[in-house]
């Protein structure tokens, strides 16, 4: 196994986790966003795409952030008639964040990232032990 090769793919994976959990992070941030007028609407959760990415240089794939895509289910509606941000019925929209959602997403994502770097520990150990062979 080419040690560099190992290093390379899961940097990228580690590059592609730290994306996800970036967005993740933004829509947790803006669960309580609304909108400033009746007509507007509120923060629209965000979902992180991966693609697979042939490294020529290493020549393997790689995974890389793919396009960011705006979540399209319904706003969810609170009553709320003081905010300037209310209908005539007195409810304001509020964004299609879940945090419980977001939160599981989260630490999948907090995982993957976990296991990308143990690969890259677990390679420079491999790399340090040959290296100490070789001066023997």
């Amino acid at each position: 196994m080419d040690f560099v090769k190992s290093l390379m793919i899961a940097a990228s994976g580690l590059k592609a986790q730290n994306g996800r959990m970036r967005i993740i992070a933004e829509n947790i941030a803006n669960a309580d966003s609304t909108a400033r007028t009746p007509e507007g609407d509120p923060y629209r959760r965000k979902i992180p795409t991966f693609e697979s990415h042939f490294d020529r240089a290493i020549e393997a794939d790689t995974v890389v952030m793919g396009e960011v895509i705006r979540d399209q289910s319904d706003f969810g509606m609170r009553l709320d008639p003081g905010n300037p941000a209310a209908d005539k019925n007195g409810y304001v929209k509020i964004p299609n964040v879940n945090t419980l959602v977001e939160t599981v997403d989260m630490r999948e994502a907090q995982r993957s990232y976990q296991a990308n770097l143990n690969v890259i520990q677990a390679t420079r150990r491999m790399l340090q032990r040959t290296i100490d062979i070789l001066k023997v």
